[in-house]
């Protein structure tokens, strides 16, 4: 089991990512949620299984068509229980 806070720069708002990081994340199994920072960039805290939450960080380097992601900052987090699914926040 595995938690990650990342933080996503670029363009990443604007451009539907919450909703594309929200279907990610349920195809993987992932829990958590992601939101938009008032700093233009995009919030993802994601837990599941290892593989799982890799992918979808793997995917966040990408993003959706329109986005333009020129970083993704990773941080650790010690698993917890409160998320029962994946939500868009905002």
């Amino acid at each position: 089991m595995k938690r990650v806070r990342a933080i996503v720069s670029g363009r990443v708002q604007g451009v539907c990512f919450r909703a594309y990081a929200h279907d990610k994340a349920r195809e993987l199994g992932v829990r958590g949620y992601v939101r938009n920072l008032w700093s233009g960039d995009v919030e993802i805290v994601a837990e599941g299984e290892d593989a799982a939450v890799d992918a979808l960080i793997a995917w966040a380097w990408e993003g959706p068509p329109w986005a333009h992601v020129s970083g993704v900052d990773i941080e650790l987090l010690p698993p917890g229980e409160e998320f029962r699914g994946f939500e868009v926040r905002n």
